[in-house]
């Protein structure tokens, strides 16, 4: 046997959920392209999940899922105030959606019909509770879901208790389309590994949060916004992004290990940034990061993936940089359960081997002659 370093090329699974083949992202065979312009995030979670785009009727119902179970128990919203104030967002979430299971009487019905409730719970649930967690932080108290909104409406409405524009809605709703699947990714395949023990669909999604938290997945769209304000001003770009391509700095939101031609979801993030910075007037992120990208393609012929220009519109929406991951984990939720479901039609555990590279031939030494 021989390791393969990060599992690159070996093929663990077969899924048609997505594909990713000569740097196209297809859900469901539609090319990301078409999704981004026509759909909304709650046909791609549909689209996912039933592996259909839905009609009028299978999508108004989906909606009246979604209103139903947003809502969170008021038990969970007690115990997310007693997190201490400063905990990572991330943390908080993995906490919180574990903790889902506790109030759920039907946390362990494995039958399908059971688990696809929980799946739309959870997608239902996540927004609730990553607006929830920001407003207590803030020492505020977490706004109840509208009914009869979109996703994304309603995400912003309880993050702010304000009516958002729809400039910001329709950002946000097609930020959610691109992010929802992408293949086996790692934390689709940490939730695969999860429930492939025929453990249950929370503690699938809890071990995805876990793998989205770290800064080489779901992260690096914040450590972009980091960059950015670091930078603070577009005269200054230059001899900062310089000085960390002389000094073999890695930069955040470039290069995708699946994509060699530039990750086809960036453009529409781009767009929103521009966009939304002329809605604003005020262009200054966007234009910086445009300076930026120019620097690393000319210079290291990387393109911006999906978190590059995600910084900027999530800041011009008026959201946290602490929130920038558990809004790809909102997004993220469609794909993950996809996968859970996916994973459990013809399950088998996942356990892979290692090359054992250590000492051979050793010895037990009685504990008086140790050295």
């Amino acid at each position: 046997m021989t390791a393969t370093k990060g599992l690159e090329g070996i093929v663990a699974a077969t899924s048609s959920i997505s594909s990713i083949v000569d740097g196209v992202l297809t859900y469901r065979g539609i090319d990301i392209d078409e999704l981004a312009m026509h759909a909304s995030f709650e046909e791609v979670a549909y689209l996912l999940w039933f592996g259909k785009l839905p009609n009028a009727e299978e999508l108004n119902g989906l909606r009246v899922d979604f209103d139903t179970f947003a809502p969170i128990p008021q038990l969970l919203i007690e115990q997310m105030k007693l997190f201490p104030k400063n905990v990572n967002t991330m943390a908080a979430l993995r906490s919180a959606v574990s903790a889902l299971a506790v109030y759920d009487e039907d946390a362990d019905d494995m039958s399908h019909s059971a688990n696809v409730k929980k799946a739309i719970k959870l997608q239902a649930q996540l927004p609730t509770i990553v607006a929830a967690l920001s407003r207590i932080r803030e020492g505020k108290e977490p706004i109840l879901p509208l009914k009869g909104v979109t996703i994304a409406e309603n995400f912003l409405y309880m993050l702010r208790g304000e009516q958002p524009d729809e400039i910001s809605i329709k950002a946000l709703d097609q930020a959610l389309v691109l992010h929802a699947d992408h293949e086996l990714n790692a934390s689709t395949f940490a939730a695969r590994v999860t429930v492939a023990t025929l453990s249950d669909m929370y503690s699938g999604v809890t071990s995805a949060i876990g793998a989205l938290k770290g800064p080489l997945h779901g992260g690096a769209n914040e450590a972009v916004m980091r960059m950015l304000e670091e930078i603070g001003d577009i005269d200054h770009v230059e001899g900062y992004i310089q000085e960390k391509l002389n000094n073999r700095e890695k930069i955040m939101g470039f290069g995708h290990r699946v994509y060699k031609n530039g990750d086809p979801r960036a453009k529409y993030l781009q767009k929103m940034s521009r966009e939304l910075g002329e809605m604003k007037n005020n262009s200054e992120l966007y234009n910086m990061s445009v300076k930026i990208e120019e620097m690393i393609t000319g210079q290291k012929g990387l393109k911006p993936n999906v978190d590059f220009y995600s910084a900027s519109v999530y800041t011009q929406l008026g959201i946290e940089g602490e929130l920038f991951t558990p809004i790809f984990a909102i997004s993220r939720t469609s794909g993950w359960t996809a996968h859970i479901l996916e994973q459990w039609v013809d399950n088998r555990i996942i356990r892979p081997r290692a090359e054992y590279v250590g000492l051979h031939e050793q010895k037990y030494i009685q504990l008086e002659l140790r050295a």
